[in-house]
């Protein structure tokens, strides 16, 4: 049956699907409303399931902040092309504004909020059969405060909230500090924020690394001793390379390796441990100054920037930053 302008627009208002799609699926229907929203419905289920081992790694990353609640959303999909569709970024930002309302703590609580008579999750299912590709909430996360704010970087691919524990906190500097926070990436507010695990395998690597650097400088030490260029045998493919060259010859390089080996088996049994786990716990201090928000330069704008820490500021503001999450789809 032929089918009118004003009912695919209706169905187009209903569902957000193509002019085309709801065409097809009055048609199909027989110019049935319900019918045809159901076709619809299960296009994109049928899309889901299809494209469920895709990628989805583009997105629309949003936050926003009500009265001492903040929270991020990530709805992300296949292509920058759906990402920054208009209707895909409202369809994120009604999802935004149902979790903020319900003041969710979790994605799984997220996903069962109903918008209409939909969930959040059918919602999403539904939006990937009009695009045409995998969609999926990849991340949600929230904090609590006397004062919270956020921070959207342009493009919808990062974006973080801050929460303090002082009501009307002064918008321009937690805005700063937001700003901050996705400029420079913190881990945690503090030293004591860090969990044990990632303090355990940042020791692990640093121990590690200082074990490997001082093995090496004892290495090219002996190379120097044997009249041997370090830079011509630091690998082996290095030792081919500058054999074909003439660089150096069969001999040098069979000494080389001989050295290298030797060494590095003597000096790996004999390291000081004192003189390694002290390397290394100087590694941890410049690792907590570099990935903690209060002890990090700020950055977040103003004449303060580049100047004091973010510890400094807030005690210069009377401020203390209690929480603070940062989502982005950015490669890092």
């Amino acid at each position: 049956m032929a089918v009118t302008m004003a009912e695919i627009s209706k169905l187009r208002t209903m569902t957000g699907a193509g002019m085309m799609d709801c065409k097809n699926a009055l048609t199909e229907a027989d110019g049935e409303i319900e019918k045809a929203i159901e076709i619809i419905r299960k296009k994109g289920q049928a899309v889901a399931a299809k494209r469920s081992d895709r990628e989805a790694s583009e997105g629309c990353v949003i936050g926003a902040s009500v009265d001492g609640f903040a929270a991020i959303i990530a709805l992300k999909c296949e292509t920058d092309f759906v990402a920054k569709n208009a209707d895909f970024v409202a369809l994120t930002q009604s999802i935004l504004d149902a979790a903020i309302a319900a003041k969710c703590n979790s994605l799984d609580e997220v996903k069962a909020l109903k918008i209409g008579e939909r969930t959040i999750a059918e919602l999403v299912t539904d939006r990937s059969g009009v695009t045409g590709e995998k969609m999926e909430l990849d991340f949600y996360e929230c904090v609590q405060g006397g004062t919270t704010t956020t921070y959207i970087h342009p493009g919808n691919k990062l974006a973080t909230i801050v929460a303090f524990a002082e009501v009307n906190a002064e918008y321009e500097t937690i805005r700063g500090v937001a700003m901050h926070i996705a400029a420079m990436s913190p881990v945690a507010i503090d030293e004591s924020a860090i969990p044990q695990k990632v303090k355990d395998n940042e020791l692990a690597v640093a121990i590690e690394k200082t074990k490997t650097e001082l093995v090496a400088k004892e290495v090219e030490v002996a190379l120097k001793k044997a009249g041997i260029n370090p830079a011509h045998v630091d690998s082996e493919a290095h030792i081919e390379s500058n054999m074909s060259k003439g660089w150096i010859t069969a001999e040098v390089a069979a000494q080389a390796r001989e050295i290298k080996e030797t060494v590095t088996a003597e000096k790996t049994a004999t390291l000081p441990e004192q003189k390694v786990n002290s390397i290394a716990a100087g590694r941890m201090a410049k690792f907590f100054k570099e990935f903690t928000l209060l002890e990090q330069k700020y950055e977040g704008g103003g004449e303060d920037a580049g100047k004091i820490t973010v510890k400094e500021l807030l005690a210069k503001k009377h401020f203390t930053c209690t929480a603070f999450k940062r989502v982005t789809l950015n490669q890092e």
